[in-house]
C-alpha cells in the first residue's frame, strides 16, 4: 500500500516537472507579446503575414540556422534599420532593456507562439 501510494506522489511529481516549461515558455510568450504590442511592432509585423515588415515566423525561418541570431535580432529591434527586408526602415527601439530585448528576440526566432 505505500510502495503504490510512493509510485503515485512519484509520478505526479513527474507530471508536474514535465508541465513547468510549458507554463514558464506561456508566461514569457505572453510577456513578449506585450512588449511586442507596447512598443508598435505589431503595427508592422504579424505573426504568419507580412504587413509593413515580415512576418514574425518569415524572421524566425530565415534566422533559424544562425548562431548569431539572437544578437543580431536583439541589436536589430535597438537600433532599427533598413536593408535586411527591403528598403523600408524599422524604427529604433533604444528604450527596451536588455532583458526585454533578449525576451522578444527569443520569442520572434520561435515564430511569435501564442501571439493572440
Amino acid at each position: 500500500m505505500a510502495l503504490c501510494r510512493a509510485v503515485k506522489i512519484v509520478f505526479l511529481f513527474a507530471l508536474l516537472a514535465l508541465h513547468l516549461p510549458n507554463v514558464q515558455a506561456r508566461s514569457e510568450d505572453q510577456k513578449a507579446f506585450a512588449i511586442a504590442k507596447q512598443n508598435a511592432c505589431l503595427g508592422c509585423h504579424a505573426n504568419n503575414k507580412k504587413i509593413v515588415g515580415p512576418s514574425f515566423q518569415s524572421v524566425a525561418q530565415k534566422y533559424k540556422n544562425d548562431s548569431n541570431a539572437q544578437t543580431f535580432l536583439k541589436n536589430k529591434i535597438a537600433k532599427g534599420g533598413s536593408g535586411s527586408w527591403g528598403v523600408v526602415p524599422m524604427p529604433a527601439n533604444a528604450k527596451l532593456s536588455e532583458a526585454d530585448l533578449s525576451l522578444l528576440a527569443g520569442w520572434i526566432l520561435r515564430g511569435a507562439p501564442n501571439e493572440n
